[in-house]
C-alpha cells in the first residue's frame, strides 16, 4: 500500500471514529484534550463537532495554519509529558475525551511514550470518559471499546474509563 493510501485510510478511520463518539462524549462532563496539534486539522474538526466543549491542546510548539490554531488560553505549549502532568489548575476538570496523536513510526519510541502516557491519562480522564489513540495503552481502569465497522484492526484504539476517579 502506498503511503498516500495509508494516510487516506488513517484519516478516514480517524474521522469515522471521532464522529461515532460524539453523542457518548457529550454525555460526560468535562473538556476535550487534544495531544499533538500538528497542522491542526483534527483540532479544527473537534471544535466543529464539539461546539459546546472546551478543547485544550498540548504540543511542543504550534506550527499549524492560523485558522486551525487554538487561542492562548487553550494551547498548552511544552513537553507533553510535563505539561499534561501539571495541567490540572489550568484545565480545571477531568476530561470527557482525549484524542492522542503523538506516536511515531518507531515501535520502541511508541512503547516509551505509552509507558509514561498511560498513568497520566488515567489521572486526566473523567469516569465514563473516552480516549482515542493509535498507541496501545496500558489502562487498567479502562475498557476497550469496539470500533465502528470498517476500521482496520490495530489502526486505532478506543478506551473508556470504567473505574477510578
Amino acid at each position: 500500500m502506498s503511503r498516500l493510501d495509508s494516510f487516506i485510510r488513517r484519516m478516514t478511520s480517524q474521522k469515522i471514529i471521532l464522529e461515532h463518539l460524539v453523542d457518548q462524549v457529550n454525555e460526560i462532563e468535562g473538556p476535550i484534550l487534544e495531544l499533538g496539534l500538528g497542522n491542526g486539522r483534527t483540532y479544527d474538526h473537534l471544535r466543529e463537532i464539539y461546539p459546546e466543549k472546551e478543547i485544550f491542546v498540548f504540543d511542543f510548539d504550534m506550527t499549524c495554519h492560523p485558522s486551525s490554531a487554538p487561542d492562548a488560553e487553550h494551547m498548552i505549549l511544552g513537553d507533553i509529558r510535563e505539561t499534561l502532568a501539571f495541567c490540572g489548575p489550568r484545565v480545571k476538570a477531568k476530561a470527557a475525551f482525549a484524542h492522542i496523536d503523538i506516536g511515531s513510526a518507531d515501535p520502541t519510541y511508541d512503547l516509551a511514550i505509552a509507558s509514561w502516557l498511560s498513568p497520566l491519562m488515567d489521572e486526566r480522564i473523567a469516569p465514563g470518559g473516552f480516549i482515542l489513540t493509535a498507541l496501545e495503552l496500558d489502562l487498567p481502569n479502562f475498557e476497550t471499546v469496539e470500533k465502528p465497522e470498517g476500521i482496520h484492526p490495530g489502526r486505532y484504539h478506543i478506551y473508556r474509563k470504567v473505574s477510578g476517579t
